[in-house]
C-alpha cells in the first residue's frame, strides 16, 4: 500500500479549472484532492467515499485533463445511461457501450473513440473481457481505467458479483494504465480483497468517513408500519423518496395503498417484466412519480441526487446494505430522512429466505445479519453506529441527526426492574429457547407447547402479563442489540452475555424504548432542514423546479441532470439576473449557462418584476445571504459545522498546525485544510498568521488587493502559480471576515 502524495500546485490548478468549467464547483470535497492526485499521477487507488461525497469526479475530472480515453466499469445499464446524460449535459463527450445500443450505434461509438472524440466511456465489465472488445481498447490511448460499485469484486463485500472476478486480467492488458477502483460501502476486509482480486501494485488506499451528517436516522418499532410510512410520506408529500420492504408481496400491497391515498407511487422488483421496471424507474427519474416501493435491487447505482427521504418498511439484511440503501437518500448534500421500521420477526424473515437460498444460510452472512438486529436494537448515535462498524469513530458525542441524538425515543421508565425479569425468565428457560418463545412465557401466554413443556409453573411465567407480547419480544431484541443477550445456534437460542449477568447482579443500566406513537418527532430535525433552506425564496425555488422539469422535457433528460435541488436552491438564494452572476451559482458551469441560464435568469427577473425585491442578493452582501465566497465555505448549504468540524475547532483555537490536527483527528490533509476553513469562516478570524508565514500572508493580501476576492484561481495566477490553493484559501477568508 502506498502513503498520499500530495498534487503539484499546477496539477491542483488545472483540475479545479476542469471542476469550475465543467461542473461549477471551485474547491474540492474531502478526499477528492487526494483521489483525483492519484489518478493524475497514474497510481493505482482505492477509493472509498459515501454516497453523495464525489466518487464520480474522482475520475471524470482527471479523465478531463488527461489525454486519452477513460475506461469505466459500471455493472448497471441504468447506471451508465445517467453518468452519461450527466456528463454530457456538462459539456464532456462521453459515451455507453451496452446492449441497449444497436450495431449502428455501437460501431459509431468506435468510431469517436477511434477519432478521439471522446473523454470517458462506460462499459460492463462482461463485455468488457470479451476477447474482442479488449483488443479493440488496447488499440485506444486510455487515460485510466475506473472501476465503479467495485465492492462488487469481493466475495466479502455485500453486492458480489463473479464476472467482476474477471477484471483481474486488466492490468495484464493494459499494464501502463493506472486503474482505481470506487466504491461508497467496504469494511476493511473488502477494501484489501478489492485491491488484491484487481492485482493493483502498491495502491493508494483512500478511505473516507462514512458518516454521512445530512441524514437523519430513525429507527422506530412501529404498532402500524403503514401508518409510520404514510407519516413521513405525508411530511415530504410531492418530494422523492424511495421505500424499501422485504417481500415482493408487501412491495405491491405497500405501492397500491399508497396509490389509493392519492400518492404518486409506484412497485419495483424481480416479479415486474424488465418493460415495467424500466418504465417505471424512468418515471421516478423523470419526477413523473414521487415514490418507488422497491426490494433491494433498486437503487445501487441510481444517480437521482434529490431523494429526500428512503424508508425501510423492514429491517435489511445487513448495515453494508442498510448504508447502501439509505445512501441513496441526500446524494446533493442536502437534509434527508431514513426511517427504519424494525420489528424482531424480520430477522426470522430474512434467515427464512437465506436457508431457502442455493448454499443456504452460510455464517458471514448469519453473522452480518445478527450484526444488523444488534444497530436495531441499540439506543446509541446511530451516526456513530454505523461508523464504528466500518472500524471509524464519530468525533462528537451528539450528532444532532438521529431519533437517538434528538432525544426522539420513547424511554421505558424503569428498564432496570424491566430487563431484570426478562434476564431471569432466559435462566428459567435454561438458556434454551428463543425470543418468541420467551416472550410468550413473560406474557403468560396460554399456548399448549408452554403448558406441555410445564413452562407455566415457572417464577417468571405471566411475569410481564400487563404488556403486550410483541411489546415483550421487542424488549427482548433490544437486549440483544445492548449486548445483555446473545442468540446462539442456528435457532436463536437466548443466552446471558457476561454484561447479562452482572445486569442481574444491579450492575449496569440499559435503556428500553415502547413503540413510539406516530408524529412523535423532535422539532429539532429543523436544526439541518432549516439551515439549507436558509436565505432561499422558497416560491423562487418551486418557480424553478417547474422550469427544470420543462426544459428536462424538451432535452430529454432527467431533471436532475438540468441542475440538482442544491442548485436550485442556490439561485433562488442569490438571484442571479445576468449570466454572469448566474454562473456564480453553485454546480452551474459554462455548459449548462449556455444551455439554461437565459431560460433560468429570465424566469428570476420575471418572478421579481412587480415584487420589489431586490436580485442579485449575493453581489449585494446581503445580510440575509452571505455572498458565495467561491465556496471558501467549503460547503453548500452548510450554517453550522457538522460534529468532526466541531471537533477540530478545539485544536485551531489553541493554535495546531493543520499537519498536528492531521495526526490527531487521523484525517486527509484536504480534509483538515476543510476543518481550518470552516474554522476560521464560522469563528470569522482575521489573522492568518499561525497557519501561513507573514512573508507569504504579504504576497497573498497583495494579490487580493490586486484582483479582489472574486475566485481563488485569479489569486492563484496572480501570484505565479507557485502558491499552494491551500494557503491562498486560508488568507483569502481572514481577509474576507476583516471586510465583513
Amino acid at each position: 500500500m502506498s502513503s498520499q502524495v500530495a498534487s503539484p500546485p499546477h496539477v491542483e490548478a488545472q483540475l479545479l479549472e476542469a471542476l469550475r468549467r465543467y461542473w461549477g464547483y471551485d474547491s474540492f470535497l474531502p478526499l477528492q484532492a487526494e483521489a483525483m492526485g492519484a489518478t493524475m499521477a497514474r497510481q493505482d487507488s482505492v477509493v472509498v467515499l459515501p454516497t453523495g461525497g464525489g466518487k464520480s469526479l474522482c475520475y471524470q475530472a482527471p479523465a478531463v485533463c488527461r489525454e486519452g480515453l477513460a475506461l469505466v466499469v459500471s455493472p448497471l445499464i441504468s447506471l451508465m445511461k445517467d453518468q452519461v446524460d450527466a456528463l454530457q449535459a456538462c459539456g464532456v463527450p462521453a459515451a455507453a457501450i451496452n446492449s441497449t445500443l444497436t450495431p449502428g450505434e455501437r460501431r459509431d461509438v468506435a468510431e469517436q473513440i477511434r477519432r478521439g472524440e471522446l473523454k470517458l466511456v462506460y462499459v460492463a465489465p462482461e463485455r468488457l473481457l470479451a476477447e474482442r472488445t479488449l483488443e479493440f481498447f488496447k488499440q485506444t490511448p486510455l487515460s485510466l481505467i475506473a472501476i465503479d460499485e467495485a465492492h462488487c469484486i469481493s466475495q466479502w463485500g455485500h453486492d458480489f458479483r463473479p464476472e467482476y472476478r474477471g477484471l483481474k486480467i486488466l492490468k495484464a492488458h493494459f499494464p501502463g494504465v493506472s486503474v482505481h477502483a470506487y466504491t461508497a460501502t467496504a469494511s476493511e476486509r473488502v477494501q484489501r480483497d478489492i485491491a488484491d482480486q484487481l492485482g493493483l501494485h502498491q495502491p493508494q488506499m483512500l478511505i473516507g468517513s462514512f458518516d454521512r451528517p445530512n441524514l437523519i436516522f430513525r429507527i422506530r418499532r412501529p404498532a402500524n408500519r403503514f401508518a409510520d410510512v404514510c407519516q413521513l410520506v405525508e411530511q415530504r408529500k410531492g418530494e422523492a423518496g424511495i421505500v424499501y420492504c422485504i417481500s415482493r408481496k408487501e412491495v405491491d400491497k405497500t405501492a397500491e395503498a399508497l396509490r389509493a391515498l392519492g400518492y404518486r407511487a409506484l412497485p419495483y422488483h424481480a416479479g415486474l417484466s424488465d418493460d415495467q421496471r424500466h418504465r417505471n424507474q424512468d418515471a421516478f427519474l423523470d419526477e413523473k412519480a414521487d415514490i418507488v416501493v422497491a426490494t433491494v435491487a433498486f437503487g445501487m447505482g441510481i444517480d437521482k441526487s434529490n431523494v429526500r427521504y428512503v424508508i425501510h418498511a423492514g429491517m435489511p439484511k445487513s448495515l453494508e446494505h442498510y448504508v447502501q440503501e439509505s445512501g441513496r437518500a441526500g446524494r446533493d448534500g442536502l437534509e434527508a430522512d431514513c426511517l427504519l421500521l424494525y420489528s424482531g420477526r424480520d430477522a426470522i424473515v430474512w434467515r427464512g429466505l437465506m436457508e431457502k437460498g442455493e448454499n443456504g444460510a452460510d455464517a458471514a452472512a448469519l453473522q452480518s445479519l445478527a450484526a444488523m438486529e444488534r444497530f436495531c436494537g441499540g439506543v446509541t448515535c446511530r451516526h456513530r453506529a454505523i461508523v464504528n462498524y466500518f472500524g471509524q469513530e464519530l468525533d462528537n458525542d451528539n450528532c444532532g441527526a438521529c431519533d437517538v441524538c434528538l432525544g426522539e425515543l420513547n424511554l421505558v421508565d424503569e428498564p432496570v426492574v424491566l430487563a431484570q425479569k426478562i434476564l431471569s425468565c432466559v435462566i428459567r428457560l435454561d438458556q434454551r429457547f428463543g425470543a418468541d418463545y420467551t416472550s410468550k412465557v413473560l406474557a403468560g401466554s396460554n399456548e399448549s407447547r408452554i403448558r406441555e413443556l410445564g413452562h407455566d409453573s415457572l417464577s417468571t411465567y405471566g411475569l410481564l402479563s400487563e404488556h403486550r407480547h410483541s411489546a415483550i419480544r421487542e424488549w427482548v431484541e433490544q437486549l440483544v442489540g445492548q449486548a445483555y443477550l446473545r442468540k446462539a445456534g442456528e435457532y436463536g437460542t437466548l443466552e446471558l452475555t457476561e454484561t447479562g449477568r452482572a445486569l442481574l447482579k444491579g450492575q449496569g443500566t440499559p435503556q428500553l424504548t415502547k413503540p413510539a406513537p406516530v408524529g412523535r418527532e423532535s422539532k429539532a430535525r429543523g436544526g439541518k432542514s432549516t439551515d439549507n433552506w436558509e436565505g432561499v425564496d422558497r416560491g423562487l425555488f418551486e418557480e424553478l423546479r417547474k422550469l427544470r422539469t420543462t426544459l428536462a422535457n424538451e432535452h430529454g433528460v432527467p431533471p436532475y441532470v438540468v441542475f440538482g435541488d442544491a442548485a436550485l436552491r442556490d439561485m433562488a438564494r442569490r438571484r442571479p439576473s445576468t449570466l454572469e452572476a448566474f454562473l456564480e451559482v453553485r454546480g452551474v458551469g459554462e455548459r449548462k449557462r449556455d444551455d439554461y441560464g437565459d431560460a433560468f435568469v429570465t424566469a428570476i427577473t420575471d418572478y421579481y418584476s412587480d415584487r420589489g425585491v431586490p436580485v442579485d442578493v449575493a453581489e449585494t452582501g446581503s445580510e440575509s445571504t452571505p455572498p458565495r465566497r467561491t465556496r471558501i465555505d467549503d460547503a453548500e448549504g452548510r450554517a453550522g459545522p457538522n460534529a468532526a468540524t466541531t471537533a477540530s475547532f478545539g485544536h485551531f483555537r489553541r493554535g495546531a498546525s493543520i499537519e498536528e490536527v492531521m495526526e490527531s483527528m487521523g484525517r486527509a490533509r484536504s480534509t483538515v485544510a476543510g476543518y481550518l476553513s470552516e474554522y476560521l469562516r464560522y469563528e470569522q478570524i482575521q489573522d492568518p498568521s499561525p497557519w501561513v508565514e507573514d512573508e507569504l500572508v504579504k504576497r497573498i493580501e497583495l494579490a487580493i488587493a490586486e484582483v479582489g476576492l472574486v475566485g481563488l484561481k485569479p489569486i492563484f495566477d496572480h501570484l505565479g502559480g507557485d502558491v499552494p490553493y491551500e494557503h491562498i484559501r486560508i488568507v483569502a477568508t481572514c481577509v474576507a471576515n476583516r471586510e465583513g
